[in-house]
């Protein structure tokens, strides 16, 4: 009966409660708004640059990246449409809260809204724009080989995770594009670390215990115990280029110390889950794999260039 109330709102306070469950613009845009001031202040930091870029830049860069984050998802509910009638029929469009032509609507609201952004604030961003669209589109159609993919988990999430680093090349962009300057080479170690940074957010939110598994998680996959091996793997990984990346911007034994402290809480969820695995436990893993890709962004240019910007 809830749901039936619920599906009958007027379209905005439907959107309200969508946008809670599978977007939700706060949280996101807190995490997305450190990736794009990260970016650029890494960018900036490596090629020697001095303070930050115009208010209005980051302003307009994190409205855009935002809004991309949020086509990620629209793309995402079309592509899982089949799966997810069959096997999450408690997820918003398969229980009818938002319809697809809703959910259509809106995507190109937002794509209209970061073509005007750009043609009016930047035209030099509109090819990397369309960089990233185009392969959004491509995801969308699961790159024309959606069985091959299915059947190789491995290459469908790698594919999947590249669109992260190719936002990140946009929000840096805003950086050294957007001074006709070439990117900085140190960039190449913030790109690896954001992939790694998606696998960690990927990983960490599909641990389960068998009580309250679902469709197509890592522990359905691999086992609880696999799964949670997986996420330490790709913990260590990212763990090893934020220390590369960290090097190379020159951050000293500081930066080096807080990426370890940070390593050791957020890997400690796992080991927990591992000794003795709980719900709370996994949730846990999920909400440190989301501190952790916080905690990278902050430690590798966003605390950096604050302290910059203070000092001067």
């Amino acid at each position: 009966m809830e749901i039936e109330l619920q599906n009958k709102l007027p379209f905005w306070r439907r959107f309200l409660i969508y946008q809670n469950e599978r977007f939700p613009f706060l949280g996101h845009g807190l995490l997305v708004a450190s990736f794009s001031f990260s970016a650029i202040a890494y960018s900036r930091i490596c090629r020697g640059a001095e303070g930050f870029v115009e208010l209005s830049t980051y302003l307009v860069g994190i409205a855009t990246t935002i809004s991309l984050f949020f086509l990620v998802r629209v793309f995402d509910e079309f592509k899982d449409a089949e799966d997810d009638a069959i096997h999450r029929r408690h997820l918003p469009i398969p229980r009818g809260l938002i319809s697809f032509k809703e959910l259509a609507v809106l995507g190109g609201i937002a794509v209209l809204f970061q073509l005007l952004l750009n043609a009016i604030y930047f035209p030099k961003m509109l090819i990397m724009y369309f960089i990233v669209m185009g392969y959004l589109c491509l995801m969308g159609k699961e790159f024309f080989i959606a069985t091959w993919l299915k059947k190789h988990q491995l290459w469908y999430v790698v594919s999947h995770m590249l669109i992260i680093p190719l936002i990140d090349i946009y929000a840096s962009g805003l950086d050294w594009i957007l001074n006709d300057v070439p990117a900085p080479k140190g960039l190449l170690f913030f790109f690896a670390v954001s992939f790694m940074n998606g696998l960690v957010l990927e990983v960490g939110r599909k641990i389960r215990i068998p009580e309250k598994e679902e469709f197509n998680t890592y522990s359905t996959l691999l086992g609880a115990a696999k799964a949670t091996w997986l996420f330490l793997g790709v913990l260590v990984t990212t763990l090893v280029l934020s220390l590369c990346a960290s090097w190379f911007a020159g951050y000293g034994v500081t930066g080096l110390l807080i990426l370890i402290i940070f390593f050791i809480v957020c890997a400690s969820p796992a080991f927990l889950f591992l000794k003795t695995p709980t719900h709370t436990y996994s949730k846990m893993i999920e909400y440190a794999s989301a501190l952790w890709t916080i905690a990278m962004y902050l430690t590798l240019g966003g605390v950096p260039m604050i302290k910059q910007l203070i000092a001067q």
